[in-house]
């Protein structure tokens, strides 16, 4: 009646391992894409092991190389809120936002409006780089200058002509800062191109250029507004450049390189080293020893044949085996003992 119906027999039905391992399978191609090979051939991959990459967003600088830079700025940070606040004698905070390449165009689509930019050149470095001072902040600085508390300073109005002119004295000693900072690679002297307060008017490099963008959290008195510094990834190119090389021959060369023979000096050749043979395996008692004569016989293990300590200039360096050669008696190197 089974076989009437169609039922499966016993044969036919699968075990629950083999249902497991067919359901393993198929997810296990499902989870897998088509590749072009570099040899123009084509090939199955797991979607974990493709890593995407963003054509308009193109990143420039290694992992090993945004780690250099943020260690190198995590410095800068912590010395510059010390300089800041020696120079405004009050304290000033600065905390680390992100550090990161974004392009000329995102970049200045972000910026508040209206902002206080700072325009400045790092002599000899090429381009033009942008420090953002946020117009809170930058009232609250100058109003510290003139001998304010730093507290509940509005931003309802433009910087005038002497609050620029005081703002520009708390710029120099952020750009001199950083240009100090990278002294042990390369002389820097901050130069002050201009100020803007729109974003959307600055010109000075084309709209592809990546920008390295340094952003911080900054706090004096009851204002914490965020300030930010961004270099063309071309006017840091020659720093990363030479920051990577002074960090390769501090490393020097790798160690462990099994290739590298020892070269022995021919002037060694004639210098004499004494080599002797000895065992350590004979006991005595102090008493015994105190009454050896010429003529008493001591016993030895035979075992003590074969454990001979072979010493060069009092090393000891070879284990042996004692025996005869001829009429002499010799020691035959079975072990060469580690430093």
């Amino acid at each position: 009646m089974d076989d009437l119906l169609g039922a499966p027999n016993s044969e036919q039905v699968l075990s629950q391992s083999e249902v497991e391992n067919l359901l393993a399978q198929v997810s296990a191609e499902e989870n897998k894409v088509v590749v072009h090979t570099i040899s123009n051939g084509k090939e199955r991959r797991a979607v974990d092991s493709i890593q995407p990459y963003d054509f308009r967003h193109p990143v420039f600088l290694s992992q090993g190389e945004l780690r250099r830079l943020r260690l190198r700025h995590e410095e800068f940070i912590r010395a510059l809120a010390a300089r800041l606040s020696l120079y405004l004698r009050i304290e000033f905070s600065l905390q680390m936002s992100k550090l990161q390449t974004v392009l000329y165009r995102k970049f200045t689509e972000g910026l508040a409006n209206p902002t206080c930019l700072t325009l400045f050149r790092a002599e000899p470095l090429p381009g033009a780089c942008i420090l953002e001072i946020q117009p809170r902040l930058a009232l609250t600085i100058v109003d510290r200058l003139l001998g304010g508390p730093a507290h509940s300073v509005s931003a309802d109005h433009d910087l005038s002509e002497i609050e620029l002119a005081l703002l520009d004295q708390a710029v120099q000693v952020i750009l001199s800062e950083w240009c100090s900072h990278w002294r042990p690679i390369q002389e820097l002297r901050p130069v002050v191109l201009g100020h803007e307060t729109n974003g959307r008017f600055l010109q000075t490099a084309p709209h592809d250029t990546v920008m390295l963008s340094l952003s911080m959290e900054a706090r004096i008195g009851d204002c914490m507004e965020p300030l930010q510094i961004a270099f063309p990834y071309y006017t840091l190119e020659p720093l990363i450049r030479t920051l990577s090389q002074m960090i390769e021959s501090k490393a020097g060369p790798p160690p462990g390189n099994g290739d590298a023979k020892a070269r022995w000096n021919p002037q060694f050749d004639d210098i004499r080293v004494p080599v002797t043979a000895q065992w350590h395996d004979l006991e005595l008692a102090a008493r015994d020893l105190a009454a050896l004569k010429v003529g008493d016989m001591l016993e030895m293990s035979p075992s003590c044949l074969e454990k001979v300590d072979v010493q060069l200039a009092e090393t000891s360096r070879f284990r042996g085996r004692l025996g005869k050669r001829g009429n002499h008696l010799a020691v035959e190197l079975t072990e060469v003992l580690k430093k």
